[in-house]
């Protein structure tokens, strides 16, 4: 299992801003994140099944 930071997942997310990013979150659109420290990481296999979740979507 792999843990992607802020700035990884916005690379990923084609340089989307960090409020970007969040408002997915909140919408349901990403995954939420896991607070470690008080910093929010990702697991990237989640991520990526969301990807391919919303690409068959639509």
């Amino acid at each position: 299992m792999k843990y992607i930071n802020i700035n990884q997942l916005s690379e990923k997310l084609a340089k989307r801003s960090r409020s970007s990013i969040l408002r997915d979150v909140e919408s349901g659109l990403l995954p939420r994140p896991v607070k470690f420290g008080g910093r929010l990481y990702w697991i990237e296999s989640e991520i990526d099944a969301a990807f391919q979740a919303q690409s068959q979507a639509a």
